[in-house]
């Protein structure tokens, strides 16, 4: 896998991850690698420092109790708005981890009171309750209880 820098003919600069150079081309030539930030399709690698990793000995040690990563301000709007959204989705809705699809589609059907949710899905779910016209959307991150 190889990880590269990006950017739209507009400036907009993300990174994403490919099998290989080759596999990028070939992605990038049938139109299937877009700007996540406008959808333009005309992109290009970026120039990119390469990731080194200090030797053993030269690593830092961290002191002790302090966290294994410092917490990080958000890189960008985009990372802003997204930190943003997540906020207000857990604050506003329940989640319902797995058993996202079967609630909503009881909500759709009328089974259970309508309310706000979020959880995961299987592919395959979330498509059929699209194709049954069950109105749901894909969020840019995955539920708190996922990270750590």
């Amino acid at each position: 896998m190889i990880r590269y820098a990006l950017k739209c003919d507009t400036d907009h600069a993300f990174e994403s991850w490919f099998k290989s150079a080759e596999a990028f081309d070939g992605l990038r030539a049938s139109g299937m690698v877009e700007c996540p930030v406008c959808g333009s399709q005309r992109i290009e690698k970026a120039i990119m420092a390469p990731r080194v990793r200090p030797a053993r000995k030269a690593a830092a040690k961290p002191s002790p109790g302090a966290p294994d990563k410092p917490l990080q301000a958000p890189a960008s709007e985009t990372e802003t708005a997204l930190a943003e959204m997540r906020r207000q989705v857990e604050k506003n809705s329940d989640y319902v981890g797995l058993s996202f699809a079967s609630e909503a589609r009881k909500m759709h059907v009328g089974d259970i009171p309508h309310r706000s949710i979020y959880g995961e899905a299987r592919s395959d779910e979330a498509k059929k309750l699209l194709e049954d016209g069950v109105p749901v959307a894909p969020l840019p991150f995955l539920p708190s209880r996922k990270t750590n």
